[in-house]
């Protein structure tokens, strides 16, 4: 049931998309509080003017100087207090844009209102983001992210504060958890980019250092806490090494060990994601990578070559017969091939006996971890390239939107930046460009989106920050932000987010559950079953 909390300011002027309040003084009113107003027209009707709560201030009524505080808690000079709290409006019915008049009751809104102040009333598919600052549910609108009329998300904060990769995996929980996919959840698929740490190698495994509260707020958003349950998870293959074993420390079971065979590097022309540093696709350096793939393509003999280094050899040598390209051009082709090889070599290898086993496949499990935090830089671009394309060209023959891919990247700033060009930034513009059509779902995360190109971020219709650096949030893009909630963005704890998305004209502050899911080896129960490290 709806509460009074206060009256309609007279002191302020009251707008049709922002007022000023009053707070009753045994009301307590916060930030983020959903309110409505309704207001009685001229010849009949009335029209509600539902808000948020932004910003407030208290202060004495009738002091005149500074000083005057100190009188008053002595009880020489009588002051009264008063508590204003300022309404951005989100919704108006029916949309008669008419200012509420001084004096009228603001209601707390519960239930029905709320639904309508924040329109999860209109919104037929929806899914959780997360939790208000009172333990209400909030709610995204499943139609803007699965393309039906938007899709993406970007995520923004600072590195270890922010929380970004975990709230990343709590909405694809979230997702594969609800009912938005209908009759999709067993085919729809999630690619998950693992670039910092080991934390995302434990989906599978229940998390035993969950908080009291987590069982409560799992249950708020109508969540059942436990770990994914279909989840493969591949990592870079050893250097130096016959046997195949996932190059990873905290765990060995359960995880692939990946790797390209020179045969399929070769055919699907994956040379180009060695050179993430080419200035231009229409550059000399461009020009001579696309001749020798075309070449690499035709030859039938590169399946003999032992090591990718043979392959290398071959090819400086025959590079120059391969089309015309300036002698600097080429040296410096040769130059920035043997430097990749030296980083990336030992993921591209001669004889692989079964190499379908050790190729990713994202298709396998409905959760795909793809592990590449130990490769340097140049190698986590080249792994990133290749799959994204591989996954992107496999929908396009498929031909339908559906089952969606979702793709968790972090870091997105190196592998799109704002300036420069190089093949995985093409691959990323093309997916926030035409993976909407696709069904292919980007949920991209990086420390500063000011430094990630402007076409990836301005595709994504849900927008997301955590934790933010100050001199970041001044930028123009996080414009959808109002001034308080960039303020606040300084000072978010980790488990808090504010989320904004195209149907609600201002963002929500939301917080989500400690996850259910381990992120090391100390939070893995040693009861369960399925415990990958036993005998270890």
């Amino acid at each position: 049931m709806s509460t009074e909390i206060g009256k309609i300011l007279g002191t302020e002027d009251a707008q049709p998309l922002d007022f000023w309040m009053a707070v009753a003084p045994d009301q307590l009113v916060q930030l983020d509080d959903v309110v409505f107003v309704t207001r009685s027209l001229p010849g009949g009707g009335c029209v509600s003017l539902y808000g948020i709560v932004d910003t407030m201030r208290a202060r004495h009524e009738g002091a005149k100087f500074d000083s005057d505080v100190f009188l008053s808690e002595q009880g020489i000079f009588p002051l009264g207090h008063s508590t204003v709290a300022h309404v951005s409006v989100t919704r108006i019915e029916p949309e008669i844009f008419v200012p509420p008049l001084p004096g009228l009751a603001v209601f707390r809104a519960a239930g029905v209102d709320r639904d309508q102040a924040l329109f999860f009333d209109s919104m037929r598919r929806k899914f959780p983001l997360g939790l208000s600052r009172d333990g209400e549910l909030v709610y995204g609108n499943f139609e803007f992210l699965d393309g039906s009329r938007g899709a993406h998300i970007n995520i923004s904060g600072i590195s270890g504060v922010a929380t970004k990769t975990t709230y990343a995996t709590f909405l694809l929980y979230s997702l594969f958890n609800s009912d938005v996919f209908e009759d999709d959840v067993t085919n729809t698929r999630a690619i998950i980019f693992n670039v910092k740490g080991e934390d995302l190698l434990f989906l599978d495994q229940p998390n035993s250092a969950r908080k009291p509260e987590t069982e409560r707020d799992y249950a708020r958003l109508g969540l059942t806490p436990r770990p994914f349950s279909s989840v493969a998870i591949f990592a870079p293959v050893r250097k130096q090494e016959e046997v195949m074993l996932p190059d990873t420390g905290s765990r060995q079971a359960g995880v692939t060990a990946f790797c390209w065979t020179i045969e399929e590097f070769c055919r699907e022309r994956y040379l180009r994601f060695l050179f993430a540093e080419a200035d231009d696709e229409t550059s000399h350096l461009s020009a001579v990578i696309a001749n020798v793939e075309a070449a690499l393509a035709r030859e039938k003999n590169v399946g003999n070559y032992e090591t990718f280094d043979d392959l290398v050899d071959f090819i400086c040598l025959s590079v120059s017969h391969w089309g015309a390209a300036a002698a600097g051009t080429i040296a410096a082709f040769e130059r920035r091939l043997r430097a990749a090889a030296f980083r990336v070599g030992h993921l591209i290898r001669g004889r692989v006996s079964d190499a379908d086993k050790h190729r990713i496949d994202w298709k396998r499990e409905q959760v795909t971890v793809v592990d590449i935090h130990n490769l340097h830089d140049r190698a986590k671009r080249f792994v990133v390239g290749v799959m994204l394309r591989r996954m992107f060209e496999d929908k396009e023959r498929m031909g339908t939107a559906k089952p969606l891919v979702f793709v968790v990247l972090d870091e997105l700033n190196k592998y799109a930046p704002r300036d420069g060009w190089s093949p995985i930034k093409e691959v990323l513009l093309d997916i926030s460009e035409r993976g909407r059509s696709l069904g292919v779902i980007l949920m991209g995360a990086q420390q500063t989106a000011s430094e990630v190109e402007r076409r990836v971020v301005g595709n994504c219709a849900f927008r997301v920050v955590g934790r933010l650096d100050m001199a970041e949030a001044s930028r123009d893009e996080y414009r959808f932000l109002s001034t308080a909630s960039r303020a606040r963005a300084g000072i978010l704890k980790p488990g808090s987010m504010i989320v904004h998305q195209p149907e609600i004209p201002t963002s929500l502050l939301v917080q989500f559950p400690f996850p259910s899911w381990a992120t090391r080896v100390s939070e893995i129960s040693k009861k369960t079953s399925k415990d990958p490290f036993k005998g270890f």
